[in-house]
């Protein structure tokens, strides 16, 4: 089987259950980020090594094939996916997961700025890619139906990457990065 089909080559893909779009549709670009968001916590886990962070990211990434899965259809044609969807249980794990990390970590008291360690760089970096597909299924689902289980799930695994980042860092032994703002005396502005 060769990988490529040739079908896309006037600028439009195919969605489960048969409709053809423009791959700038709305859909398009929300499956893409979920797409891109897998292969970024794929380096994460890179950075990490084996543990149970890399578990949790793993059973994740599984969980975001799904979610692109679901993205990728036809409204109203994902229960005919071979595969079961996201649903509450998934967003209650990742709220469970998060507690679980944050119970690791002093409480935080001052922004953070991405960085520390390479393994919280990424992390850092996967939750940003995650806050910009929770923008795309949001704008996708001002236009079309979407389910309201997969918002729920990408809002909370922003949350949890974030909480995983710093764990990471705590776990190396790395500090966050804390945001020093500069004062208005430093830079001569009164307004």
């Amino acid at each position: 089987m060769k990988i490529y089909t040739k079908t896309g080559d006037k600028g439009d893909t195919g969605l489960f259950g048969g409709a053809r779009v423009s791959k700038a549709d709305r859909r398009v670009a929300a499956y893409g980020d979920i797409d891109e968001l897998n292969s970024v916590i794929g380096l994460a886990r890179a950075e990490l090594g084996a543990g149970d962070l890399d578990s949790l990211l793993a059973r994740i990434q599984s969980e975001l094939f799904t979610c692109g899965s679901e993205l990728g259809c036809v409204p109203g044609k994902a229960a005919k996916l071979p595969t079961a969807l996201l649903d509450e249980v998934q967003v209650v794990a990742l709220e469970q997961a998060i507690d679980s990390l944050e119970s690791e970590l002093a409480p935080l008291t001052n922004f953070i700025l991405p960085g520390g360690s390479r393994a919280a760089a990424a992390l850092h970096l996967a939750r940003t890619v995650c806050r910009r597909a929770e923008r795309h299924i949001v704008a996708l689902a001002d236009d079309e139906p979407v389910r309201a289980e997969i918002v729920r799930y990408v809002n909370r695994l922003s949350d949890l990457l974030f909480t995983a980042a710093r764990v990471a860092n705590a776990r190396a032994s790395v500090a966050d990065v804390l945001w020093q703002p500069r004062t208005k005396a430093e830079t001569g502005s009164e307004s």
